[in-house]
């Protein structure tokens, strides 16, 4: 057995052992114990109807109000901890996410999520409108697999569902209150008043903030940079509020209203970077220093170099470096969204249901760029509404039945650009004005009939017709010449705008069958398919990626009262025409273009475990195999003696591009393994009420964050430990808690990329969150 498997073998062994001898906190996605041990009934609406989690034939996370509130979430940035399947991408404050080997890697402004996320049936299409706080939530839910029958566009990984707190049948109040490391504070609030029935109102608010994560020394200045002292960046202060209304009496109609604010300030993380032009950092006149290959050798007048086994990120303390010359940046982010729901009872088996939801988003920001390049946003917002009619029903024969339509809109303007020191007062190298109009239409349905009492056949359709239309300028140097720092003018601007569009319809099916003998058994066999929509930037157009998926799945529940449940799935994934997003030029921005396929298969085994009416055991295990079967891309390079920044053509002698191709690579944010196990024991001390250990432990193997699979793109294996001592006494309505997160101070790698800009080639990386501990307080009355 060679070196590396030992140390990876005995790693999963170590992980093991952890897990299974600490007492440990809920897992995601499991039903809680109620008195005596048995189990609540965990009720969810991943099919756009209340069902038992267990006769959902999708493998699917839920988490419950105080399972986040014990995670300490607050949002986007933190739902891998609480579904271990999530793969996170950030980048200086937006949010991208992977689920299963698909994601996206990309924030541009045509360049949409792979994974739906909705808010209450609102749908959200933005990375950075993702990074703003989510709050008082009942649940969350996440969906493994192409969506495209229910969900729509987009949804080629999957879908997230946030279920915001509604109000309660009584009047009352709740607040919570954590102190931490890092001057970490945390507030939430809520005020249920009841208006008799089902008819409530609630009020609730938060507000959050910690110090930065990453400290960075102080810097002299010199020339036109200026002095700045010692700072810290990764910080967050964040505050919204929402009013929710139900109305719900005798009749047959009821309604659901909610308006809410959300405000984000943050020093954006600062990126550690590495100058590969700096001293004894580059690849020397042949490309054999560092770790460096040579690409595109038959190109002879240039000598481009790839940064293939370079190895700067080792060299890294992940807690503190130095910032850029600019210093510190900073983010604010502002958005209000509206939603509404009406429910009709048409009938005793039908129900009408319409969802809205509107939300604008508003940034600016200023974010230091390595190694002098500043990079302005002086407008960034965003309109969308999203609207669904749905009617749900059954017949008496036990057909389900589901149709509707939906309608999104989008009106986005973006405007800045990247910032130098040249002349007295700066000049912009090249300034981007986009202005888009988005549209998606579309209708859908699913059936469900019964072939005999334990053998279902599902199928499903939607038909989609998306529609964009984008007005582009680039401004550079030329017009925009010692300008300053500031939003110029529109005298200043006088590119000519240039005129995009995009147009494509795509239909999406499900067919499957589930085979539930008894009431604790589901065994489903399925066939789905999901797309993400093409688009346009700079250079032209690119056509939508899909996936096709292969997936049969076990959910059995054991044991008295249905104290166990294990869940077993295998998938095989057919994605093809992926969009790849590549940076070519400081002046012109990236490319996005579809290259080739990829299979992904993989399978997963998660559940809980009853040990006692005082013991509980979880666990979850993941195995992926994403890789490309066929990646036609093209190389950013070190040009050695020359300023050429990207190569895609290998040789220029034959008729034709050949491009590299990165074929048997592994897809970003895609670990071999992650496997997660919990334990928790509830202590009782008599009079004085209950003391309940947790912990819980995840271990991820290694993973690369770009398609390029170099090695200073890489995260190596690590594991992540978290703690929980809670106290609730006898009497009262408050309770206590301590908590420890990240015991082993893990800062895993969550972007990592090399940028080749003019004459620059820069490796930059930023990491996730450190250690965090500290104590929250509880009442609820």
């Amino acid at each position: 057995m060679s070196t590396q498997v030992s140390q990876h073998v005995r790693r999963v062994l170590m992980f093991s052992a952890l897990g299974l001898a600490t007492a440990g906190s809920m897992a995601a996605g499991a039903a809680q114990p109620a008195a005596g041990g048995d189990l609540e009934e965990v009720i969810v609406t991943a099919q756009n109807r209340a069902q038992d989690v267990n006769d959902v034939p999708i493998v699917i996370d839920v988490v419950d109000a105080k399972a986040l509130r014990d995670a300490g979430f607050s949002g986007m940035n933190e739902i891998d901890q609480i579904s271990p399947a999530v793969q996170l991408n950030q980048d200086q404050g937006t949010v991208k996410i992977t689920l299963r080997g698909v994601g996206s890697q990309d924030n541009a402004e045509t360049n949409d999520t792979s994974v739906v996320v909705n808010v209450d049936g609102e749908y959200i299409n933005r990375p950075n409108v993702m990074s703003v706080a989510m709050f008082d939530m009942q649940r969350v839910e996440v969906l493994r697999g192409p969506q495209g029958t229910l969900y729509g566009r987009n949804s080629t990984g999957g879908a997230i569902n946030f279920i915001t707190r509604k109000p309660g049948h009584e009047s009352g109040a709740n607040a919570s209150v954590s102190y931490g490391n890092y001057n970490a504070l945390r507030v939430d609030a809520g005020a249920d008043l009841a208006f008799g029935g089902d008819s409530g109102l609630r009020v609730a608010a938060f507000h959050d903030k910690h110090d930065g994560y990453t400290s960075h020394p102080s810097f002299p200045g010199f020339g036109p940079f200026p002095a700045y002292a010692a700072g810290k960046s990764d910080d967050n202060k964040s505050t919204g509020g929402r009013v929710s209304l139900v109305l719900k009496g005798e009749g047959a109609l009821s309604a659901n209203f909610s308006v809410e604010v959300a405000q984000r300030d943050f020093t954006p993380g600062v990126f550690a970077a590495a100058d590969l032009n700096g001293a004894g950092n580059g690849p020397g006149a042949t490309c054999d220093a560092n770790g460096y290959t040579r690409v595109a050798p038959l190109y002879t007048a240039n000598v481009l170099c790839a940064p293939t086994n370079t190895n700067f990120l080792s060299k890294v303390d992940r807690s503190h470096f130095a910032a850029p010359f600019y210093g510190l940046g900073w983010v604010d982010q502002q958005t209000w969204a509206a939603r509404a729901r009406f429910d009709y009872k048409v009938s005793d088996n039908a129900t009408l249901s319409y969802i809205a939801g509107f939300r604008h988003y508003d940034e600016t920001n200023f974010k230091p760029l390595p190694v002098v390049y500043r990079n302005y946003t002086h407008l960034d917002e965003a309109d969308t509404q999203s609207h669904e009619l749905r009617l749900n029903g059954s017949f008496g024969n036990g057909v389900i039945y589901q149709i509707g339509a939906f309608y999104f809109n989008e009106a986005l303007d973006r405007a800045g650009g990247f910032f130098l020191p040249i002349g007295p007062l700066g000049s912009y190298l090249s300034y981007f004005r986009r202005d888009l109009k988005s549209e998606s239409k579309s209708v859908f349905g699913q059936l469900e009939f019964p072939l005999s009492d334990t053998l279902t056949a599902v199928g499903g359709l939607r038909y989609t017709d998306n529609s964009r239309d984008g007005v582009y300028n680039n401004d550079g140097l030329g017009t925009l010449f010692n300008s300053g720092p500031v939003k110029p003018t529109p005298a200043q601007l006088t590119a000519p705008d240039l005129l995009y569009s995009s147009n494509e319809t795509k239909a999406t099916w499900l067919a499957g069958l589930n085979y539930k003998p008894n009431k604790d058994t589901l065994v489903y066999g399925k066939i789905s398919t999901g797309f993400k929509g093409g688009g346009f930037d700079a250079v032209g157009q690119y056509a939508p990626e899909t996936n096709t998926a292969y997936e049969a799945g076990w959910k059995q529940s054991f044991g008295n009262a249905s104290q166990h449940q294990i869940n077993v799935s295998a998938f095989y994934y057919d994605y093809k025409d992926l969009q790849v997003s590549v940076l070519l030029d400081t002046t012109v921005g990236g490319q996005t273009f579809n290259a080739g396929k990829a299979s992904i298969k993989g399978f997963e085994v998660e559940g809980h475990f009853q040990v006692s009416d005082r013991d509980r055991l979880t666990y979850s295990f993941n195995y992926l195999d994403a890789s490309y079967d066929d990646l036609k891309a093209m190389f950013n390079a070190v040009c050695v003696g020359c300023d050429l920044t990207s190569i895609g053509d290998l040789d220029p002698n034959t008729a034709g591009v050949q491009q590299p191709n990165f074929k048997g690579n592994q897809a970003a944010f895609s670990p071999k393994m992650v496997m997660q196990v919990g334990y928790s024991h509830d202590f009782d001390l008599g009079a004085a009420g209950n003391l309940v250990a947790g912990a819980t432990s995840k271990y991820k193997t290694s993973y690369f964050t770009d398609f390029f699979n170099y090695n200073d793109s890489k995260q190596k294996a690590y594991t992540q430990t978290n703690l929980t001592l809670d106290y609730k006494p006898r009497e009262g309505r408050w309770s206590a808690q301590a908590y420890v997160h990240n015991i082993e101070d893990e800062r895993a790698l969550t972007y990592g990329s090399f940028i080749a800009a003019g004459p620059d080639d820069i490796y930059n990386w930023q990491f996730g969150a450190p250690r965090t501990y500290g104590l929250r307080f509880n009442v609820d009355f």
